[in-house]
């Protein structure tokens, strides 16, 4: 069976993440570009492989892992060599694990409700990340005192956390403070990210010229 991953991909989505995250693997993979606006997410095809018509997603040795925080500490786990996640037996796994889930569970939901300005229920015990205040000051902790999420060592977290700080900052639902801004400039130095950030403007640039 081919280690070659197909990836299912649009550069206007969540899958941007993934596409970093595997050129940070350094694993062969194949992008499938899924047009959103013509609805492509929501077609047979597409359903087939997510049901719930979102990206991104990836397809390897036959196996469909979607959510973006899945896939990145899937491909973590699939592909040791990139050093990308402490090993289940190594303590450090349970803070790599903690900031994965972190990322998923509370920041990606906050800054949309920030961005879509919904409003603030009265009490905020049930949402899953509780007070916008409590995360911003958590997440500038978590990434303290650095440079990465586990301190020296560069994991999966950082790419996943990181897309989500930097996103945060451009969409401006996320205080641009400084621990905020140094750890995405360190992050952007990166080989990878230069990479996946120059495949992502050729096709953004595709796009465009395809109308």
């Amino acid at each position: 069976m081919s280690d070659e991953i197909i990836f299912y991909h649009n550069p206007m989505s969540r899958a941007r993440m993934v596409h970093w995250m595997l050129e940070e693997v350094g694993a062969p993979y194949r992008m499938e570009h899924v047009d959103l606006q013509k609805g492509e997410q929501k077609q047979p095809a597409f359903l087939a492989v997510n049901p719930m018509g979102k990206l991104p997603a990836i397809v390897h040795q036959g196996t469909v892992v979607t959510e973006t925080g899945a896939i990145c500490a899937y491909l973590a786990d699939a592909f040791p060599a990139a050093e990308l996640a402490p090993r289940w037996d190594e303590p450090i796994r349970g803070s790599y694990l903690r900031w994965m889930f972190f990322g998923a569970a509370c920041v990606d939901g906050a800054l949309i409700d920030r961005m879509l300005a919904r409003p603030v229920p009265a009490t905020t015990s049930a949402l899953g990340y509780g007070r916008y205040e409590d995360l911003i000051d958590t997440l500038e902790k978590a990434i303290t005192p650095g440079p990465y999420i586990l301190q020296d060592r560069f994991s999966a977290a950082d790419v996943y956390l990181g897309s989500q700080i930097n996103f945060g900052m451009i969409s401006k639902t996320l205080e641009p403070r400084a621990a905020f801004q140094n750890y995405v400039n360190l992050l952007v130095q990166r080989p990878a990210y230069k990479r996946f950030q120059a495949q992502r403007e050729q096709l953004l640039a595709q796009m465009k010229a395809a109308g």
